[in-house]
């Protein structure tokens, strides 16, 4: 009589910093090596970021992997399937139940691998990354490179004025950029006689 196997241990892995830090390089990386190793990947990314397609992961390197469109991280639990590693990028477009599902997926034995900013332009914690954050077993904090002194960047800058914390873009919108250097745009509108950040206020010193 076979003795009964125990059930295969998950975990999940969080990999977090500003936008053109690596994030999805990285996340891309370690599910080609589970591919190499032959395990049953699944991989995903928000409906919300079609910026390079809607059928790929794409990272600003240009390094690709396919992937499949969800709108929240609920409905990634019918689609994991038999997977053996889950990927999710951009996770902090997800939801407030992506820990919750992520906890879920690790529950059953599964790998799962989320990259995500865990601040926004504001250099506000991110939700639902912090939460991540805090139940994950394997943390991969990633910075760039400040793009007005060189410095190592841990933050998001916005570079226009946009209304709303969730608005998709890449170069032209958003860049890398230090402690030091961030500010945060002017959102006051017009004629309301407010003035802005100027640069190097911290992001808590503005409502």
């Amino acid at each position: 009589m076979h003795e009964p196997r125990p059930h295969p241990t998950g975990w999940i892995e969080v990999v977090v910093g500003p936008m053109y830090s690596g994030k999805t390089e990285e996340l891309i990386r370690r599910l080609r090596r589970a591919q190499i190793a032959r395990q049953r990947v699944e991989i995903f990314k928000p409906a919300i970021d079609v910026r390079y397609g809607a059928d790929h992961l794409v990272s600003h390197s240009e390094s690709r992997i396919p992937s499949q469109l969800v709108a929240t991280a609920n409905d990634i639990l019918p689609l994991a399937g038999e997977a053996q590693v889950i990927g999710i990028d951009e996770g902090q477009f997800l939801g407030p139940d992506l820990p919750k599902v992520a906890d879920r997926l690790a529950e059953d034995g599964k790998r799962v691998i989320v990259a995500g900013l865990d601040q926004d332009y504001r250099g506000q914690p991110f939700e639902p990354m912090p939460q991540l954050l805090a139940i994950a077993e394997y943390i991969t904090k990633t910075l760039a490179i400040c793009v007005v002194c060189g410095a190592p960047a841990s933050r998001t800058q916005r570079t226009r004025p946009e209304h709303g914390r969730v608005v998709v873009g890449g170069a032209g919108l958003y860049e890398a950029r230090c402690r030091r250097c961030h500010t945060i745009p002017d959102e006051t509108p017009a004629g309301s006689g407010a003035g802005g950040s100027t640069p190097g206020q911290n992001a808590t010193e503005t409502a």
